[in-house]
Parts: structure tokens; C-alpha cells; sequence
């Protein structure tokens, strides 16, 4: 069953990739879905009569009280579900009993699960307690000051396999709180109080605290378990007044704004009787008609569509909406649109997916991105094919619902060796391998994967087979599969590449343009690659990005956008303007933060007024999420890059009085701060921030690189060493450090310390450079010719390595060539 999902905060906190520059951060935090709520069902009244009026039919669309329905040439609006209802009563009643029904309500006697009957929960140690004061609902737990105090229940949230529950402060936040009600019956486990974080002693001043930004309802949860949902943040006096038309996720969730649907509905009947034309589009948003006249033939052993599939899937879009990892840029979404208009999608990205694209078992990444990369997509199912979209429920039952099109032989033993098997091994078993979130939520990924062990055994993937022979190795795993015949590499041929740049192997930037260029691949694979691709740009590899700028997929532009990161504005000008004016507001806004720091007088008053739309949109969308630290500090960034130094302090100080744990915005005031000659107030914010994060590492590398401007070597040596000490796997941290000892004449203690960097990161061009310098300069030509060409291998097509490895081959002599 298909679930929308609370959108939950990471359980581990990422890593800031920090450089010494200002640092540029995403345009909004990127944070998933929610579990959903059992309600009470009730079938409303029909709304809408249907009667024969002259011969002809009329529809009863209003009762006397209602307001008058729109016109056909009204702005849409919302109408509400039990308006559908009336009409499409079969796809009510289906819906009725949904999760997305079921997604969010008013804590009531019907719609709580848990046991309230004055019981405790001890969660390290703070002991809750839940109970009844009549009809309300109360929890007893500690507060945002990590005191004991009593908080009313004010929603439900969730249905299957838990329920949370909201509690609405007067700052109008609704706070998801962290204890939640396992609903599964007693015999599988249910019926139990349990924490999310079962192994993590979440205290008060923790961000992952159920009062704390990240389990903020208004912005992480809101979107997705109700319709219509406008946030209403009031960024001057820090509060919401978040509203929504529908309180669960209705019919105008997935089908957009009812109110032409209506109107048309009732010039319909006019129409039926004066034999005027018909509205193609039924005054909907979008009609998903894919499915409509789709033609399966049988090829082989799987069936093919008789058409392309669309380069834009409507449904899959639409379905995305809530089932992908990513961020709000607009409240203005409409069905069957390119997710990327009003939301950025997150690809496949290291600490959320393994190298093969399989989602992690300890990062939620939902199914939006998973099931684009399986052949699946690729051949033009869609999301219905396999849901019943209004019930969300599959269309049959186990594995009757895959023999639909693949054939049967795929039944029986001869397929799944398994004849023996104490436990019954299904389609899902071994093609959508499934993980717990939230502890007890079992979700299935839709990449629908042949079980590869053998990558298990080479890189150290998850699969299948070892899930449930987890004592046995992924060599003796994949020597069966080879026995069997059955070693294909299957559709995701990709696990090599994402390897390859996620450990920094030397050949990792060949791999990454070779998958760029395989136009067989997934696209979505493509997408990440490029941006995988953005630490080694160069002119070998820069045509990449401009055949992505023009690429038809929407996130394939903005991995293209995302690889030129690094690269000097007036280089890349000409390449990313024409993208200001894209057809999709995600492209157009990545395209005005790559060019913020552009100068306006080197524009034509055309580019100008081009970068300027584009640029109020990127603004908007920071404003639109102004009540996180995030994208203040993303704003901020825009602001300092365009020389703004006043309007970007004031957006890193609200984004430090949001949270004044999150370390990027202090590192950006510090940063802020040299630029504009006031390095010692910069020390200032990163000491304090230190106190408040003492592990994190890109605090300390900022505090040392400020005490190297101060001369304070001595202080700043230390600063530098505790950073690579926190984060060795970030390569530049431990290469700034190297470089600092060696500025403070310790050449042998630096070469050490790169030799070790080198050895964790062996594709790093900073280091074999630092290496090649500090290894000619002691008088050790033939090191340096070493690395140098270690560093050619890297990049084959750089001249001016070719030049230095010449020059150093000279030095060493006869025997070097």
C-alpha cells in the first residue's frame, strides 16, 4: 500500500561542506512526507442531484444555503471533496477508507488510537505520561526548556503502522511529537508506546527534539497531509498562522483546484441539450490519460507499450508531489506539472542512497526517485498501474499483481530457486527489497532491482538475498546466483560510478562523464552524475553541462546548473543566461543563485531585467521558507554575492536567532564580516558558535583559517588540526591543515598529513598538487614526479600537468623517462 509519509527530520545531522569562501547552501532544506491518520469514516450526503429537466438533464449543483457555484471563467478555487463526491461516488467511497483520507484530524474520541487511559512511557529520562481530561487529550512530557510540563493533543497523525500526534503552541506552530502509537495488532508487536529515536537520548535542546525545528509540522508535514495548505509564516513576529482548505488530503490534493471542474460540470448539461462543444480538459488542471490508450504487447517474457512514454509523466509528477525528498519553492503547485516548477527534487545522493541507488536503511528518501530509476518508468508504467489511486491500495493482492504482465514462468521454482524456502519468497522479496523507517513503518523500494550480491561483495551495497541469509556471505550469495544462471547486471548499471566519486577514486570523473553520456542509463542517474561531476570541471568535460542545459528533463538543467557551481560567473554567463527565462521556475531560479555574484554593469539592460525576474523568484522562495535557517542563510548568501553586505547580515542573524546551532550562517557572518574588514567580530560569531556546536568541523576550520588572517598561527595550527580530526572525510579540511604546516615551516609534518589525505581521497586533485609542490620544493623531484602523474591519470586532458610532469622528468634525469 502506498502511504504518504511524514516528512521526518535526518537522523543523523549532515555534514556542511564548507569552503573558504562564502558558502553557497541549497535554496531551501530538503526534508520528506507523513504517515497517516485512521478517522472516522463518514460518507457525506450527496451534493450534487442529477435530475431530467425538459427532456434534457440538469445538474442540482447547489443547495439552498450553499454559496453560488462559480463560473466556468472564474480563477479556480478549492470546493472541497464532498463536492466530488456527489458525482464520482465510487471513487469517493474508495477514497473514504485511504490513508490520504486518513492523513490528519482533530484529536477526538473516533480518531485517537492511542492508549490515553493515564499510562507512562520512559524515554531515557523523562517519564510521559498520556491521559484523558474529558473529551481533550493531554501528554505530560518534557517541554521546549527540557521541563515537565502538560500539553493538549490537538490532531492526529498517522494510521498505519503508527500515529503521531500534534501539539499546536501559541505562536501558531504545530509540533509533531516524538512518542508515538505503534497501531499494529498486539501479536505483531503493536499497541505500544515507542520513540522514534529509540537509541538516541533527544534532549531539549536538541534539534531533533519534539519542540525544535525539525519536527515543526507547519513546514516539515503541513504540505503533504492536507490540501490547500498556504503556511503563512510572518517572518517579523516569528509566527504561523498556517491554514488549509481540507484538513486530510482530498480529491483537490492530487486533482488540483475543483471549482471550473464544477462550473464545467454544470455547462455540461447545458451543452448535452444545445449541442454546443465540449471543454477537452473538463476545467481540470490535468487529465491523467496516460494509462488511457496505452497498448501492451508481449515481447519475450514482459509486455511493451505500444507508445513512448511522454518525457513528462503527469501522474508520476503528481504522485511526487509528496513521495519524493525535496523542498517547497512555491505554494502556486498544479497537478501533472514538472515537480521541479515549484519543488527541488534531491537525486541520488551519498548518505541517502547507496552507490547502486537503493535507498538506505537509515535515510527516508521515499519512492519518487527510486522508482525512475527502474526499468518500470523507463518502459512507461505509471504509478496507477499498480495503485488503485483513490483507495491507494494495489490492484491485486502478492504477486498476481506483477504476473499481470510478466509471465507466469516467473512462478514458479525454476525462478526463484526457492522451492525449499522456510519463508515464503515473493516478487517483492527480491525485486523490491523493503527497510523500517520510523522503527515500524516497512517500505518497499520501487527501483524494482535485479539482486546484484556480487556488487554487495566488490562495493559493499545491500541486497536482497543477504537480507534474509544475513549469515552468509555476498560472495556465496552471488556464486548461487552465478549458478543459476542468473548473473545479469539488470537495468541499474550505474553502483561503479557513484562508488568511484563517493570514495574520490582516480577514475571516478571518467565514470561519472561515461554515465552522463549513456543515454541508456536511467536519467535520473544522469541527473546525479552531473552533479556528482561539479568538483572536477574542466574543459574536457564542460560540454556535459551545456548539453545539459538544454536537456528536455527539467532536473537534468538544474544537475547541469549544480556541476557549474564552482566555476567563475563571467565564464559561465553566456552558457546559464538564457536559462533566467526557463519555462520552469526550479531551472530559472538555479540559474539567478549561480549568477548572483554577476555585476550589473556589465549587463545589457535586457540581461538585467532577465536576471532581476528571475531573481525576485529565488528571493520569494527563501521568504517562503523564512522560518528556517536554511534558506535565511541560502538568502543571505544572495545578498553578500551581489554585494548587499547589510541586507546579508541581517539574514544570517535571523537565521542564528532560528537556530544558533546551525553552523553554516555562522560561518557565512564570519565569512561576511573579512569581506567587509571586520574579521575580529567574525572570530567572535564562530567562537560562540563553537560553544554551542563543539563538534562541529567547518566551525573550527573557519575559526583557524580567521587566526591564520590574525597571525595567530599558533591558535589557528590547532583550530585546523581539530577540524580534519572531526571530518577526515572531507578532504579539504585535512589538505588546509597540511598547507598551514607547511606555511609554518614544517614541510616533513605536512607531506604526513597529505599522505594520509591522499590515502582516504585518492582522487584529490588539491592534495597530489600540494604533494607534487612540498615534494619539489625539500629537493624530492622524483615524489614529486610520482604524484604528478598520479594527478595526470586524474586529469589526462590538463596541459598544464602534461608540462609539469616534462619538467619534472628533466630534473630527475635519464631514468624518469
Amino acid at each position: 500500500m502506498a502511504r504518504s509519509r511524514r516528512r521526518r527530520p535526518d537522523r543523523k545531522r549532515p555534514k556542511q561542506t564548507v569552503s573558504d569562501r562564502v558558502v553557497s547552501l541549497p535554496a531551501v532544506a530538503v526534508e520528506p512526507a507523513a504517515p497517516i491518520t485512521r478517522l472516522s469514516i463518514v460518507l457525506v450526503a450527496a451534493a450534487i442531484a442529477i435530475a431530467a429537466v425538459s427532456g434534457g438533464l440538469w445538474w442540482q449543483l447547489s443547495s439552498p444555503g450553499q454559496s453560488p457555484l462559480p463560473r466556468a471563467d472564474q480563477e479556480a478555487t478549492f470546493v472541497g471533496s464532498d463536492a466530488c463526491a456527489g458525482c464520482h461516488e465510487a471513487q469517493a467511497k474508495l477514497w473514504l477508507s485511504s490513508q490520504h483520507k486518513l492523513a490528519m484530524d482533530h484529536a477526538t474520541e473516533k480518531s485517537v488510537l492511542g492508549n490515553f487511559s493515564d499510562v507512562t512511557f520512559s524515554y531515557f529520562d523523562v517519564q510521559s505520561r498520556f491521559f484523558r481530561n474529558g473529551e481533550k487529550y493531554f501528554v505530560e512530557t518534557d517541554g521546549p526548556d527540557g521541563k515537565l510540563a502538560t500539553f493538549e493533543i490537538k490532531y492526529t497523525f498517522g494510521v498505519d503502522p503508527l500515529q503521531q500526534y500534534l501539539v499546536e503552541f501559541p505562536d501558531g506552530r504545530l509540533q509533531a511529537f516524538s512518542i508515538a502509537w505503534d497501531t499494529r495488532p498486539k501479536d505483531l508487536g503493536g499497541q505500544r508506546w515507542f520513540h522514534l529515536y529509540p537509541k538516541e537520548n533527544i534532549r531539549s535542546d536538541d534539534v531533533l527534539h519534539w519542540t525544535k525545528l525539525n519536527q515543526n509540522w507547519n513546514f516539515m508535514c503541513s504540505e503533504c497531509h492536507s490540501t490547500g495548505v498556504k503556511k503563512n509564516y510572518d517572518a517579523g513576529q516569528n509566527r504561523f498562522a498556517t491554514a488549509w482548505t481540507e484538513i486530510s488530503v482530498g480529491c483537490e490534493a492530487c486533482h488540483g483546484k475543483g471549482s471550473s471542474h464544477v462550473a464545467w460540470a454544470r455547462d455540461k448539461a447545458k451543452w448535452w441539450k444545445f449541442g454546443k462543444a465540449d471543454d477537452p480538459a473538463k476545467g481540470l488542471d490535468v487529465a491523467f490519460d496516460e494509462r488511457r490508450n496505452a497498448v501492451w504487447r508481449r515481447e519475450g517474457d514482459i509486455l511493451k507499450r505500444s507508445v513512448a512514454p511522454a518525457t513528462l509523466r503527469k501522474e508520476v509528477e503528481t504522485c511526487g508531489l509528496c513521495h519524493a525528498r525535496r523542498g517547497q519553492i512555491s505554494e502556486d503547485w498544479h497537478p501533472g506539472r514538472s515537480l521541479s516548477e515549484t519543488h527541488l527534487v534531491t537525486p541520488i545522493t551519498r548518505g541517502l542512497y547507496s552507490a547502486d541507488g537503493q535507498m538506505r536503511h537509515d535515510e527516508e528518501t521515499y519512492n519518487y526517485i527510486p522508482f525512475k530509476q527502474s526499468a518500470m518508468f523507463a518502459a512507461g508504467v505509471t504509478c496507477g498501474d499498480c495503485h488503485e489511486p483513490h483507495s491507494a491500495k494495489l490492484r491485486r493482492s502478492g504477486d498476481s499483481l506483477c504476473l499481470g504482465c510478466h509471465v507466469d514462468t516467473y512462478a514458479g521454482a525454476g525462478h526463484t530457486h526457492h522451492e525449499a524456502a522456510r519463508v515464503e519468497v515473493t516478487c517483492a522479496s527480491c525485486h523490491m527489497p523493503a527497510r523500517n523507517y520510523m522503527v515500524v513503518d516497512r517500505r518497499h523500494d520501487h527501483s524494482f532491482r535485479i539482486p546484484r550480491p556480487d556488487l554487495s561483495a566488490r562495493l559493499g551495497t545491500p541486497n536482497a538475498c543477504n537480507d534474509c541469509h544475513a549469515d552468509k556471505s555476498a560472495d556465496w550469495a552471488a556464486s548461487a546466483i552465478a549458478r543459476w544462471g542468473g548473473a545479469g547486471h539488470g537495468f541499474q548499471k550505474y553502483a561503479a560510478a557513484f562508488d568511484a566519486a563517493w570514495s574520490s577514486k582516480p577514475d571516478s570523473a571518467a565514470q561519472l562523464a561515461g554515465l552522463v553520456r549513456d543515454h541508456d542509463a536511467p536519467a535520473v542517474a544522469r541527473v546525479s552524475a552531473l552533479t556528482e561531476l561539479a568538483p572536477y570541471l574542466s574543459p574536457a568535460n564542460l560540454e556535459l553541462a551545456r548539453s545539459g542545459l538544454s536537456d528536455p528533463d527539467p532536473m537534468m538543467r538544474i544537475a547541469a546548473l549544480d556541476m557549474l557551481e564552482n566555476a567563475p560567473v563571467t565564464q559561465i554567463w553566456t552558457m546559464v543566461a538564457p536559462l533566467l527565462s526557463d519555462p520552469v521556475r526550479g531551472i530559472r531560479i538555479r540559474a539567478a543563485s549561480l549568477l548572483a555574484a554577476i555585476s550589473p554593469a556589465s549587463l545589457t539592460t535586457a540581461d538585467r531585467d532577465r536576471f532581476e525576474r528571475a531573481a525576485a523568484e529565488f528571493v520569494a522562495a527563501q521568504k517562503l521558507n523564512a522560518d528556517r535557517p536554511e534558506a535565511r542563510t541560502a538568502l543571505g548568501t544572495f545578498y553578500a554575492q551581489r554585494r548587499l553586505p547589510g541586507e546579508a547580515e541581517a539574514e544570517y542573524r535571523a537565521a542564528l536567532r532560528l537556530d544558533p546551532r546551525y553552523a553554516p550562517v555562522a560561518i557565512n557572518l564570519a565569512d561576511l564580516f573579512r569581506q567587509t574588514g571586520r574579521d575580529g567580530e567574525g572570530s567572535g560569531v564562530l567562537r560562540a558558535a563553537i560553544e554551542a556546536s563543539p563538534q562541529d568541523a567547518g566551525l573550527h576550520h573557519a575559526l583557524g583559517l580567521a587566526l591564520v588572517r590574525a597571525r595567530q598561527s599558533g591558535q589557528a595550527l590547532g583550530e585546523l588540526r581539530r577540524a580534519a580530526e572531526l571530518d577526515p572525510d572531507l578532504a579539504r579540511y585535512t589538505f588546509i591543515y597540511a598547507i598551514a604546516l607547511n606555511s609554518a615551516g614544517r614541510p616533513q609534518d605536512a607531506l604526513a598529513v597529505l599522505k594520509g589525505n591522499l590515502a582516504r581521497h585518492p582522487a584529490n586533485r588539491d592534495t597530489l598538487m600540494a604533494l607534487v609542490s612540498i615534494s619539489r620544493d625539500i629537493g624530492d623531484p622524483v615524489s614529486a614526479l610520482d604524484y604528478a602523474q598520479r594527478l595526470a591519470q586524474i586529469a589526462p586532458d590538463d596541459r598544464s600537468i602534461a608540462g609539469l610532469i616534462d619538467d619534472l622528468r628533466r630534473q630527475t634525469g635519464p631514468a624518469a623517462r
